[in-house]
């Protein structure tokens, strides 16, 4: 009996917080409620001799609508073709709520070809 009341316990807080652990968490997938931004390297880890993808240290500075020079210092996983460079300008993605939750944007896809829309003539 007295497992039961644990359980039904144990159940009940479970109820309480998951709605507080989803509002921390973000609530969606990621890049739900991320604002747009630019990252200025201005520290990066040495570019290692492997290939593939490595961890980086980067730090930099984020700009962006909500967010004017706010240091960064992130370690994170790049293809070592891909390796920062200091000075270099990437576009980032950013939680407007914590600054420091930031990550690459996503590439944009290219945009499909043009096609004319009338016959070609002889």
């Amino acid at each position: 009996m007295e497992f039961a009341m644990v359980l039904v316990l144990v159940g009940a807080l479970v109820l309480i917080a998951m709605p507080w652990i989803r509002k921390r968490q973000g609530g969606g997938g990621a890049g739900a409620n991320m604002a747009p931004g630019t990252l200025l390297v201005t520290g990066v880890s040495p570019r290692p001799d492997e290939v593939g993808e490595q961890f980086v240290t980067i730090s930099g500075v984020i700009n962006g609508p909500t967010v004017n020079e706010h240091v960064v210092y992130q370690r994170m996983i790049v293809d070592v073709d891909q390796w920062p460079t200091m000075g270099q300008l990437i576009d980032v993605v950013y939680s407007p709520k914590n600054p420091d939750k930031w990550m690459f944007a996503p590439a944009t896809p290219p945009p499909p070809p043009v096609v004319p829309d009338y016959p070609p003539t002889n």
